[in-house]
């Protein structure tokens, strides 16, 4: 089995695709009339299961790997709405921000490996 999307509901479509493209910089791969757009991940994707309450609560969302999450923060802060601050993880550190239609966007580094 492969994994070739991950869904993620939203509001507004304009709205969302602006963020997407415009905020977190993602390229759009392809559209399916005004119901449907597909941005480019880039990447090898991984199902991760987690059995943490906190997580729990967030629910479902996409785990975006970057240089260093407190400079992502910083630069960020104004522009997201962050949900969870970063904070250590095993291997690095880790933040949550929601989209506009409060999707959450998890995001990591490996700053400790």
């Amino acid at each position: 089995m492969k994994l070739v999307f991950h869904s993620q509901p939203v509001k507004d479509m304009k709205s969302a695709v602006a963020f997407y493209r415009d905020i977190l910089g993602m390229e759009e791969a392809w559209r399916e009339g005004n119901h449907t757009v597909a941005f480019k991940a880039n990447t090898d994707t991984q199902i991760l299961l987690e059995d943490d309450e906190v997580e729990r609560e967030f629910g479902p969302g996409s785990v975006f790997l970057v240089d260093n999450v407190d400079a992502y923060f910083t630069s960020n802060q104004e522009a997201l709405n962050f949900v969870k601050e970063p904070c250590d993880i095993p291997p690095g550190r880790y933040a949550i921000f929601t989209d506009d239609s409060g999707n959450p966007i998890r995001i990591i580094d490996m700053s400790k490996q």
